[in-house]
């Protein structure tokens, strides 16, 4: 496939499917067996028409100017249609620093929770444990845990506290320094709860992590060794990784920056922060893993599809609830990670990174964006998704084929106004 390139981006189209494909539904994780979550959706293998593409740059170029990064990679894959993977911007601030390329690698963010959670439905699968385990069962060395399940871990109703906005500015300010995870646990647990168990919908690292101490305990394996078996390897995810905590320094890797962050927690703009070089442990099993945009697609579309999972699990990952407070009916919360009207995934942040990936399981639409400033938060990065997604579904179908019927709560106007919004430290 050809490649174009302009002054700060290049985008190209990707084979889009794996030329060995095991498809053993119900046992579509079995050792051995390599799935391809997308194949079913027989996708095109051709760029999308031009004025298409130019649309999607056009979002990418805002993103990055509006959350203050470098640079920024971005794909779009509409089955029926064809893709588009764009890059913008450098990955880095620095003097001669390279352009952006789409095949960079990029921090996962909080979908590394994803990564963790499909894990915990695999050993469900296999019978190692069960969703409403109480992981004071696995995690018998820390009290206070009684009523809070593995299930509540993974959908965020565990009522316990997040440990990372509270040592939000500590991270950026000082990437480097490694984190042992129980130091982070007792942070959160020390935290006033959010509510009882099962009440209430709060993002919480506190309890993936909690999470993947139990999952070890339970299998007597390592996250890692875990995270390869049921996942990275079924799949094919030879880019994605979790780096050791010592190991600071990541080539290929798109930089990483913010602003400071002010004795009041607002951000200085005048300021920012290098925080390229930095350690996993800040998030490990929730938000430490890097990866790549093919391999990120991939991730997506098989959480989305529940493709690695028996039919009972997907069910159950997907059987959503409401998030509850002021957020819109067509939010919803499924087994690590959250629905959108008709897509699901998630939009995460790490010091000085911004990720979202999300796809919609009737017609494989897939999105990944990702941003190397974090000051902005997670729902910039997940409006920017929303945007590229909008304009993607509206893909006029290839030859032989029907442009699926995709019907999206937002319009790319109103995804771009937040974009706008929440854009608080834009590059002059």
């Amino acid at each position: 496939m050809g490649e174009r390139q302009g002054p700060s981006r290049r985008r190209r189209g990707f084979p889009a499917v794996a030329t060995a494909v095991v498809l053993a539904f119900g046992l579509s994780g079995c050792f051995g067996a390599s799935v391809s979550p997308v194949a079913k959706f027989d996708p095109v293998d051709a760029p999308f028409a031009d004025d298409l593409a130019e649309r999607l740059d056009a979002v990418l170029d805002q993103a990055v100017a509006l959350s203050g990064s470098s640079g920024g990679i971005a794909g779009v894959w509409a089955p029926w249609a064809g893709e588009w993977t764009g890059a913008s911007g450098t990955v880095g601030f620095g003097e001669k620093a390279p352009a952006a390329r789409v095949d960079d690698s990029f921090r996962l963010a909080t979908l590394t929770t994803e990564v963790t959670c499909t894990v915990l439905l695999r050993l469900v699968d296999a019978g190692t444990v069960q969703l409403d385990d109480e992981v004071k069962q696995y995690v018998d060395w820390i009290p206070s845990l009684d009523g809070i399940t593995l299930e509540q871990l993974c959908r965020d109703t565990s009522g316990l506290a997040d440990y990372y906005p509270v040592l939000r500015s500590t991270f950026i300010s000082n990437p480097e320094r490694i984190w042992p995870p129980n130091e982070l646990l007792s942070n959160g647990l020390a935290l006033t709860r959010v509510g009882p168990p099962g009440e209430q919908v709060r993002e919480s690292r506190t309890g993936i992590l909690l999470l993947a101490f139990a999952l070890e305990r339970a299998s007597g394996r390592s996250w890692a060794d875990l995270a390869a078996q049921y996942v990275y390897d079924p799949l094919d995810l030879e880019q994605t990784r979790m780096p050791q905590a010592s190991v600071t320094e990541h080539a290929g890797v798109l930089g990483a920056y913010s602003a400071a962050i002010t004795p009041t927690g607002a951000p200085d703009c005048a300021v920012l922060v290098d925080d390229s070089t930095q350690s996993s442990s800040m998030g490990g099993a929730a938000a430490g893993a890097i990866s790549t945009l093919e391999d990120t697609r991939t991730l997506s579309e098989a959480f989305a599809t529940g493709a690695l999972l028996s039919e009972k699990a997907e069910k159950q990952q997907w059987t959503t609830i409401p998030l509850g407070g002021n957020a819109p009916a067509w939010q919803s919360a499924g087994i690590g990670g959250l629905q959108y009207g008709p897509m699901r995934g998630t939009a995460g942040e790490v010091p000085g990174a911004l990720t979202a990936a999300f796809t919609d399981p009737d017609n494989g639409l897939t999105v990944v964006v990702a941003l190397n400033n974090s000051t902005p938060g997670p729902d910039f990065v997940r409006e920017t998704a929303f945007a590229l997604a909008s304009i993607a579904s509206k893909a006029d179908a290839a030859e032989g084929r029907k442009r699926p019927l995709t019907e999206l709560p937002w319009s790319v106007d109103q995804a771009t106004a937040n974009m706008q919004a929440l854009g608080i430290c834009p590059k002059a």
